[in-house]
């Protein structure tokens, strides 16, 4: 039976994924940038901790208007980052260690400087000028409809010298593409194709569910739960200009593309709700592998309602889908400053013990938490274009704290974004011997997942429990373990209906408890989470 699983079972779905942020991992040259030998110098730490892949965000030559996903060149490496031969290193160094690498692939728009945008404003009659979104003023003269861009502001922007708007989504500097166009489509399949080539084991493919737009350009409705404290782009429902359904025909070519090489793997980056995040899974599975689910990110921290949304989740995943889980990344507040950091504990379980593949967070593992970045040093363009929304991402994309020398051990210049004060406290070397960190217990749970098929392969089902509990069983032939987490403060009893559970606590967010039987009624403290090993 064993054998089978293994044959059932490829390594995305056994495995646990790791997302570098390459400016903030590790800087090799004293540049206070994060770069290529950087990552290459930390793998042994990635290899000890249990991840098993990494993706890497964007690391292609960009004018860094949006760090990194304003890409001006598909097939090249930033010098910033290293070069070339620098990548190759890291790819063979990643597979040298039984590891997978992961790239940020960014088809929805290019830079400004992108060479097939030059060429496309260049003229009207550019053979080019199709590879992007170009129209002509509104009757008034206004702009062509009312699209906003993410990042504040309008979505269309003025060119002088054709006398046309183009769009972008998100910065000025991102015009999006024309993925209408077939030439646009078969030209980023040879990106993908490029780096295929090479080796690399699959792609995250950046806002997968803004590629296509209507074909009409209509209005967006206005949004009626609009808050002033919200981002301008939530002015209105992005219903024409997001997920149209000829999205899913681009999804299977993609799909398609990696198809022609063994075990690679396609993820995409979805923010919509579950019944129309299932559907890029494409019909009998022909979509990507894993659209990005952002429950835990997204919901609200309680017990009840996050179980009856992953209940949900489970049901609406279609026969053959897998599921997968995150609870943070480079656009989202960390998770210990969501739910603080005792429960950071109890979100790492959950993560790491539901049915999926699980997404870390680089510096999650040692309850990193975001940064305040005084007004004057605020870098993301996010944050500067509505300084009065609050909304900028340096917080969470501060540098990896290493160690307890300077700049805790991150580079030898003067890192792109500050460190917190209390980075001598937290950080990998001060916690790697301390059995009671939040490195040495994200550590063990990463070993005991995966060494358990239940944990990492097996089947889930949930355990009705009190309000402020999240419980369920995760079970693979004879093995089957329940897990408890109270996402609260407060102490309660784990009272499970129409059933007696019974067994042994193997890990828990307080080791103390490890090792003592249980069974019927479960004490539980408050901010704790258990696993338990069924007789």
């Amino acid at each position: 039976m064993a054998n089978k699983q293994e044959q059932e079972h490829l390594w995305w779905h056994e495995g646990v994924i790791y997302q570098v942020y390459p400016r903030s991992f590790q800087d090799s040259d004293g540049d206070g940038v994060g770069d290529l030998k950087g990552i290459i110098s930390r793998l042994d730490y990635l290899k000890w901790l249990g991840i098993t892949a990494i993706w890497v965000s964007p690391i292609y030559p960009s004018p860094m208007a949006d760090f990194g996903y304003d890409i001006a060149d598909y097939c090249g490496i930033h010098p910033m980052f290293g070069t070339m031969d620098d990548f190759d290193e890291l790819l063979q160094q990643v597979h040298s260690r039984d590891m997978k690498l992961i790239l940020d692939l960014v088809p929805n728009h290019t830079s400004n400087e992108h060479p097939w945008f030059q060429e496309s404003k260049s003229s009207r009659d550019n053979p080019k000028r199709d590879w992007y979104i170009w129209k002509d003023p509104a009757e008034d003269g206004s702009e062509p409809n009312n699209w906003l861009s993410v990042f504040g502001g309008s979505g269309w922007e003025w060119d002088e010298n054709t006398q046309q708007y183009y769009y972008h989504a998100f910065l000025k500097e991102q015009p999006d593409l024309n993925w209408r166009n077939p030439e646009v489509q078969e030209a980023m399949f040879d990106v993908m194709r490029f780096w295929l080539d090479k080796g690399v084991d699959g792609f995250r493919v950046d806002v997968m569910w803004h590629i296509i737009k209507d074909d009409k350009l209509r209005d967006n409705p206005p949004n009626p739960d609009y808050k002033e404290h919200m981002s301008t782009y939530e002015k209105v429902v992005p219903a024409y200009s997001t997920d149209q359904p000829e999205v899913h025909d681009i999804v299977a070519k993609m799909r398609k593309v990696t198809d022609d090489y063994e075990a690679r793997v396609i993820i995409g980056e979805i923010y919509l709700p579950i019944h129309r995040l299932v559907t890029y899974y494409g019909h009998e599975n022909t979509g990507v592998h894993l659209p990005f689910n952002f429950m835990l990110v997204n919901e609200e921290w309680n017990a009840r309602i996050l179980s009856l949304k992953i209940d949900e989740y489970e049901g609406a995943i279609p026969p053959g889908g897998w599921p997968n889980w995150v609870i943070g990344n480079h656009d989202q507040p960390r998770i210990t400053s969501r739910v603080g950091y005792s429960q950071a504990k109890v979100a790492g379980m959950l993560l790491l013990t539901l049915r999926g593949t699980p997404t870390m967070y680089y510096g999650d593992e040692i309850g990193m938490r975001d940064v305040p970045i005084p007004p004057e040093e605020v870098q993301d363009p996010q944050g500067l274009n509505m300084p009065d929304k609050d909304l900028s991402r340096d917080p969470e994309r501060t540098p990896m704290q290493w160690d307890n020398s300077e700049n805790a051990g991150f580079t030898e210049g003067k890192p792109w974004l500050r460190l917190p004060d209390n980075f001598r406290r937290v950080n990998v070397e001060v916690q790697r011997d301390d059995e009671f960190s939040m490195l040495t217990y994200y550590r063990r749970l990463i070993k005991l997942r995966q060494e358990e098929p239940a944990l990492h392969v097996g089947d889930y089902a949930p355990v009705v429990s009190k309000d402020s509990l999240l419980s369920f069983i995760r079970k693979h032939e004879d093995r089957q373990f329940l897990i408890i987490l109270n996402l609260t403060h407060k102490p309660c009893l784990f009272r499970a209906e129409h059933h007696t559970y019974k067994g042994k606590i193997v890990l828990a967010t307080d080791p103390e408890r490890e090792g003592k039987q249980v069974e019927k009624n479960i004490s539980i403290s408050g901010d704790e989470g258990i696993v338990v090993l069924l007789d």
